[in-house]
């Protein structure tokens, strides 16, 4: 398979001048970063996710984070960890290759032209994934199997 083509940068968004988490996706996966607050223990710290809702907090406090998600999620395969001072969740696309605009819905959209290059970058990747099929040609009378992929290379097995 090809290398996946990672993020080139994480999206970042920001509400009243404060960042509230950072994202970025790849075609089956979007992942959200929170920085953690310091001095909290981090058992403390919480994740609710749901297909179609995500929502973030400290155990007895109201939810930092309590929004709809802009696509629906395999639930299964969603988890989150925490990293060093981050949380990272990580969102299993139930559409494979759906570009989102953000993860959560009417917040921190992206613009046009950044979400057109997140398309394009994705296509990219999925072609990449994909890229590898298998052709038979017919060559002299004799079958040839041509392996196609983004680095192009033929193989004849005569």
């Amino acid at each position: 398979m090809a290398e996946k083509l990672a993020p080139e940068q994480r999206h970042s968004f920001i509400h009243n001048g404060q960042k509230v988490f950072e994202w970025d996706q790849t075609l089956e996966e979007v992942n959200m970063y929170i920085t953690l607050p310091p001095n909290v223990p981090k058992k403390l710290f919480h994740s609710k996710i749901d297909s179609k809702h995500v929502q973030v907090g400290i155990k007895g406090n109201p939810p930092y984070l309590d929004h709809d998600l802009t696509s629906p999620v395999k639930t299964d395969c969603s988890f989150w960890t925490l990293e060093d001072d981050v949380m990272h969740i990580t969102l299993q696309k139930r559409d494979k290759g759906q570009t989102w605009s953000s993860p959560i819905v009417g917040q921190g959209q992206l613009d046009p032209y950044t979400t057109d290059l997140e398309q394009r970058r994705l296509m990219l990747q999925r072609f990449q994934e994909e890229g590898n099929v298998t052709i038979l040609l017919e060559s002299y009378g004799k079958d040839a199997i041509y392996h196609v992929s983004p680095r192009i290379k033929y193989e004849n097995p005569s």
